[in-house]
């Protein structure tokens, strides 16, 4: 009894040749047997169900309805246990290919500049990268991981905090030289604000003074719906904007930009995730990297998140 269940699974694997061959001489050879040795293993599976599995004639071979049902549970059973080990020794070599969705300004400036350093980390590991500010469909497989910025909607997908960043007001050497710098927040009002174009929840830039959180309205003439054309346009010297940190870190270490009003942020952070498809199931060529981008991005201090 314990050896019938120890070969279970090659009498599975041999019967299913059997079917799919149509021949026990054509299964014989795909697993280097004799027809006589394949006709022995399915006259074992038969004597233990007590069925009759083939109906074999000098020039056909075809499955009885049992048959039938046996081959499909073995398909399963074996399709079952090929993905259960693989998922195994992916713990111990995560390997397989990995689709992350990034938007175009932090994914450039921030999530690339990781990705070679996690390849020789984890050289069985393919990352795709896809840079957009369209937000992909996880739940859908259109990614396998998604960096987010801010409050996450409610969802299955579960989320991993990888950092956070703030946002910073600044401007050019040559737009202050020429316009003046702004003290006090109401300076701005004499000032070309550059700032974004799509709907917030709350209009406007936030200051604190005397211990008070405020928005002030800002105005400008050029508007954009993302950071790195507002980083453009004030570096032209055009204006004054208010973009987060990672967006600038190179350009005011270098000094092409300069932060204004300082003293008067109030530091408003905006918290990163990762959001995958979580769960037991979960590969683990996922798992490493979602761990790799927490430990990198978390590390991180300064005007990078």
């Amino acid at each position: 009894m314990l050896r019938d269940r120890v070969d279970r699974a090659g009498d599975m694997a041999l019967f299913l040749a059997v079917a799919q061959e149509g021949s026990l001489s054509a299964a014989a050879r795909r697993f280097g047997l004799t027809p006589s040795a394949v006709s022995r293993v399915v006259a074992r599976i038969e004597s233990r169900l007590g069925v009759r599995l083939l109906v074999r004639t000098t020039r056909s071979l075809h499955l009885t309805a049992e048959g039938e049902t046996y081959a499909r549970a073995a398909r399963r059973i074996l399709t079952d246990l090929d993905e259960t080990e693989a998922q195994i020794a992916d713990q111990g070599c995560p390997r397989g290919r990995v689709r992350v969705s990034a938007s175009m300004a932090h994914g450039r400036r921030v999530v690339v500049p990781l990705i070679g350093d996690f390849v020789a980390r984890h050289p069985g590991i393919v990352v795709e990268i896809d840079l957009s500010d369209e937000v992909a469909d996880v739940i859908g497989g259109r990614a396998d991981l998604a960096i987010r910025f801010g409050p996450l909607a409610d969802s299955p997908l579960t989320a991993r905090r990888l950092g956070e960043t703030g946002r910073m007001i600044v401007a050019s050497p040559a737009y202050l030289a020429r316009a003046g710098t702004p003290r006090v927040p109401g300076d701005l009002a004499g000032h070309n604000c550059l700032d974004f174009n799509f709907r917030r929840i709350e209009p406007g830039w936030p200051f604190r003074e005397d211990g008070r959180d405020h928005l002030l309205a800002v105005r400008g003439n050029i508007a954009a719906n993302n950071g790195e054309t507002l980083v453009q346009l004030a570096l032209q010297g055009i204006g004054v904007t208010r973009v987060g940190t990672f967006h600038i870190a190179e350009d005011l270490a270098a000094g092409h930009l300069v932060p204004l009003l300082e003293a008067y942020n109030p530091q408003d952070r905006e918290a990163i995730h990762a959001v995958f498809v979580g769960g037991p199931a979960m590969p683990a060529r996922i798992r490493v990297l979602v761990d790799f981008l927490a430990e990198r991005m978390g590390r991180s201090q300064g005007p990078v998140p």
